[in-house]
């Protein structure tokens, strides 16, 4: 199994960015699809995700209203779009994912696969 994310970059407050997650090796609409945030000294975080069928999604609150996840899962793929950039949105950001019937647990802790991870830095 692969996840390969992609997107990350240098961005000024009040910037967008879409992320990206190409995965492979596995049969990719059986899992939620999650992106979580982490920077130096710190937990993992979570950020969005959402169902097999897309047709759950959860987000923490730091990030509702800004952050939007979607997939497509002929293409095996998940992006996460991020509007209203915040200085507190600057982390390594990674896609997992979680074989559920449901949007993907909040606990970084129960995820079956992970990617490499991709820098989000925004600048104030």
């Amino acid at each position: 199994v692969q996840l390969q994310a992609s997107g990350g970059g240098l961005v000024q407050a009040g910037g967008s960015l879409r992320l990206s997650c190409a995965a492979s090796g596995l049969s990719f609409g059986h899992y939620a699809m999650a992106w979580f945030r982490q920077t130096p000294g710190k937990e993992r975080e979570y950020v969005a995700s959402l169902s097999g069928r897309a047709d759950t999604t959860s987000y923490s609150d730091s990030v509702r209203g800004r952050f939007i996840i979607s997939r497509d899962n002929a293409r095996n793929t998940v992006s996460l779009q991020m509007d209203s950039l915040k200085s507190e949105d600057t982390a390594v950001y990674y896609c997992a994912a979680q074989l559920s019937v449901y949007s993907g647990s909040h606990d970084w802790k129960l995820y079956d696969y992970w990617g490499q991870g991709t820098q989000v830095t925004v600048s104030s």
